[in-house]
């Protein structure tokens, strides 16, 4: 038995669990919806507007353009799968969740937070081939390899991420229905597991380590290219515009991966110094602070999609 609990103190799968949001603030956590709400907001719109003009504007289907958009799709996914249940139980209080729909909830969170990080690096290569071959860029880099890229991407999610809610569905026993925790994360209901939970624990970690860790390794590697590239480049002009190319997706880059490296090392390595709360908080932000923040950075830094969006409020001002 895990923690050494004895059988009666334990009970069958239950059909619900029970999600408190972040203990310990109690009622302060409706306040935390003026926190969480507008970030949701902008996510919906941002995306959903980035989405659109890519869809609307024949200029911007481009290969760069689509994975942005993918980008933005996976976005929305991501801030969805927990933004409306996190809401519910920050201003209503500790409510319940279908036991299936904690799994699925699960498996989304894990999956999209996946393809994220597979998508900033199919980003990074994109910009990679644009500085270093932009001769050969149309022909390396096309309408249909970016499709099949996202493709790859949630084949290889759904591959890799469906063993959590399996692993934790073998299970029959848990300790508690109550899960302290704002949305169903893997860890927080292997908790209340009875049982010899190594084999969730260590596929935990080295997903972790695998997906993060290659992503984080290919951006590396491609920005090394990139860097190599701009500075063969004969003038400053030259190296500023070539660089300037990438700005966006390093800042998009910087938005997923801090907070993400912050919630990673406080689970490990903070679980006894960092109080519960953060750790809550601090994966809620994860989860939702780049859906928020992407479509802002490519909109203000992105001409293309700038000028396209001024040009739509111009054009409908003008009909007024």
């Amino acid at each position: 038995m895990a923690g050494g609990l004895h059988p009666n103190s334990t009970f069958s799968r239950p059909n619900f669990f029970i999600l408190t949001g972040i203990p310990g603030l109690a009622g302060a956590q409706a306040w935390l919806t003026l926190v969480f709400g507008p970030m949701y907001l902008l996510a919906l719109l941002g995306n959903g507007t980035l989405l659109a003009l890519v869809q609307i504007d024949s200029t911007l289907q481009q290969p760069m353009f689509l994975l942005l958009a993918t980008l933005a799709a996976t976005d929305l996914g991501l801030a969805t799968s927990i933004a409306p249940g996190l809401l519910a139980v920050l201003w209503l209080g500790p409510r319940p969740v279908l036991y299936g729909a904690c799994l699925a909830q699960m498996f989304f969170v894990h999956a999209l937070t996946a393809v994220e990080s597979g998508v900033l690096l199919a980003m990074a290569c994109d910009r990679a081939v644009a500085v270093g071959r932009p001769l050969h860029y149309p022909l390396l880099v096309t309408k249909a390899r970016v499709g099949y890229t996202a493709l790859a991407l949630a084949l290889k999610a759904v591959a890799i991420v469906v063993p959590f809610p399996l692993l934790v569905a073998r299970f029959e026993h848990f300790r508690a229905k109550t899960i302290n925790h704002a949305y169903c994360a893997h860890m927080a209901v292997v908790e209340l597991v009875v049982g010899n939970t190594r084999a969730n624990n260590l596929y935990g970690l080295a997903l972790s380590l695998a997906v993060s860790g290659i992503d984080i390794l290919g951006i590396t590697a491609s920005y090394g290219l990139i860097a190599h590239a701009v500075l063969r480049l004969p003038t400053r002009e030259a190296r500023a515009k070539a660089f300037g190319t990438c700005s966006s997706h390093i800042c998009v880059i910087l938005a997923f991966y801090i907070p993400g490296l912050f919630s990673y090392l406080t689970h490990r390595f903070g679980r006894h110094t960092v109080p519960k709360p953060v750790h809550i908080l601090l994966s809620n932000i994860y989860l939702l602070l780049p859906p928020a923040l992407n479509p802002l950075i490519y909109g203000v830094r992105t001409k293309q999609i700038r000028d396209r969006l001024l040009g739509t409020f111009t054009f409908r001002k003008s009909q007024f």
